[in-house]
């Protein structure tokens, strides 16, 4: 088995820097998952539809992603920690707008200017964590700096439920305030990034073309998951987007790293194998995230209240495989660790489409073996992507694995979501609850299958860890 005993350390400066961004990560992710839980409220309060309230989350997701592809060239021109304080200010700025609203319009266009803002928080975060840890202490970081964010899942909607029934819709938003604050003063003090600045012009016939495109796909990936079919809007969207995205690819072709996104970097072998793992593994992790839920309250009937107690276990699962798949990556090499991960997810799935009337205990074990398997993938893709890629062009590769995984979620949900209506249209009405599991146990096989191209691929991972910089490798100082 590829190991190397040179494994280094995580030194002070390095956790230091890792808690200084977390609160500032923090922020970003308890946001979408308290939200959701107030879509009720703001219909009330706004005396509108659901639908429209639901364009709360809509327009914030999409601007979130608009604001992805921008990174790179933002960095480039005023350095990671100014980005980063502005970035801040900016969804500080949208929040108290949102705060503020006075009507559901005026609380849509703050959620976009809010979004503007999340959007470039966690890929700032991974982008200058992966420029301080370096290619020999990348899995470790990002499997620890994964950990917390796998609790907003679970206190984001307890959070919110506590704000709601004691504060009301508007301290939803307003709590955020205190904690960018806090993240502000901590970076103000303690955010020392060293940055390779360049003035490069901004590519705007670049981001006229990607930012379009990755919107368009994404609504329309959306639309398509809501309505369960695709509609001529939806295939508009996705015919445009995709039209869009080709004229990037000709554009960027053309202008290598002075295009918003470099695509000379899937030139790199394990860049470019890390990006087709990030499209999978975002299906992989978004598509149960959809599935489970639903399973839970239509083939068990449990309260809606107890869903999220019993998918918990997948949460820690989930944690458990970040925290030893980084060990584990950093000493014996990515592929290994995703060949691991692989296997364990799909035996947790296994589990629910063999065995979907098992006890409730059982599916929970499958919920950990999934979780933990996930997170091993994860971790083993985020070890791989930035080995070959200069210090320099990190912002750029981060955007464009950020854009990546972005569209495999969605496209994971999309099919998912798309495969379980079809099965629960078609079964026969005759067959009741028998007809609704096996619908659930179908899909789940597709979700299956889905493990089963990671597998295909992970085999082009590197086998090894990252070599030793020369002078280390010969013990010279």
């Amino acid at each position: 088995m590829p190991t190397n005993a040179g494994v280094e350390r995580l030194d002070r400066d390095l956790l230091r820097l890792m808690g200084v961004l977390l609160a500032g990560a923090s922020v970003a992710l308890l946001d979408t998952t308290i939200v959701a839980v107030a879509i009720d409220d703001l219909t009330r309060a706004f005396g509108t539809t659901v639908s429209m309230a639901q364009w709360a989350t809509t327009g914030y997701l999409l601007a979130m992603a608009a604001a992805i592809p921008t990174m790179g060239w933002l960095t480039d021109r005023w350095g990671a920690r100014r980005v980063w304080l502005v970035t801040l200010s900016l969804f500080m700025a949208g929040s108290v707008l949102c705060g503020l609203a006075w009507s559901i319009e005026s609380l849509i266009a703050a959620r976009v200017l809010q979004g503007l803002g999340g959007g470039l928080i966690l890929p700032l975060v991974q982008a200058i964590l992966a420029g301080a840890a370096g290619p020999r202490r990348m899995g470790r970081v990002m499997g620890m700096i994964g950990i917390p964010g796998q609790l907003a899942p679970i206190l984001g909607p307890v959070l919110g439920g506590v704000i709601l029934g004691s504060l009301g819709w508007r301290w939803i938003f307003l709590v955020n305030v205190p904690l960018c604050l806090l993240a502000i003063a901590l970076a103000r003090r303690h955010l020392h990034v060293t940055d390779a600045r360049r003035s490069v012009p901004f590519d705007w016939a670049g981001a006229l073309l990607m930012i379009p495109a990755i919107v368009a796909i994404l609504a329309g990936l959306s639309a398509v998951g809501e309505l369960q079919s695709a509609s001529a809007g939806s295939i508009v969207l996705l015919t445009g987007g995709m039209g869009l995205l080709a004229g990037f690819v000709l554009h960027a072709k053309n202008n290598g790293d002075r295009a918003i996104i470099d695509l000379r970097l899937l030139r790199l072998p394990s860049f470019s194998v890390a990006t087709v793992l990030m499209f999978l593994s975002g299906a992989c992790l978004y598509a149960p995230m959809l599935l489970l839920p639903l399973f839970y309250q239509q083939a068990r009937g449990v309260p809606v209240s107890q869903v999220g107690l019993l998918l918990a276990p997948q949460g820690l699962g989930l944690m458990a495989g970040l925290w030893a798949a980084g060990r584990s990556a950093d000493r014996f090499g990515p592929r290994i660790v995703a060949l691991a991960g692989a296997v364990l997810a799909g035996t947790g799935v296994t589990v629910f489409v063999v065995a979907g009337d098992a006890p409730l205990f059982v599916l929970s074990a499958g919920l950990v073996a999934l979780g933990a398997g996930l997170g091993g993938v994860g971790v083993a893709v985020s070890a791989t992507s930035y080995r070959d890629v200069r210090p320099t062009a990190i912002p750029r590769a981060t955007s464009l694995l950020n854009i990546v995984q972005r569209v495999g979620a969605s496209f994971g949900t999309v099919v998912i979501a798309g495969i379980l209506h079809q099965r629960l249209a078609a079964g026969d009405a005759d067959a009741g609850q028998g007809a609704v599991d096996a619908a659930f146990a179908h899909t789940f096989a597709w979700a299956l299958g889905l493990l089963a191209v990671v597998l295909v691929v992970v085999p082009f991972l590197p086998a090894a860890p990252p070599p030793l910089p020369p002078a280390r490798a010969t013990g010279r100082p």
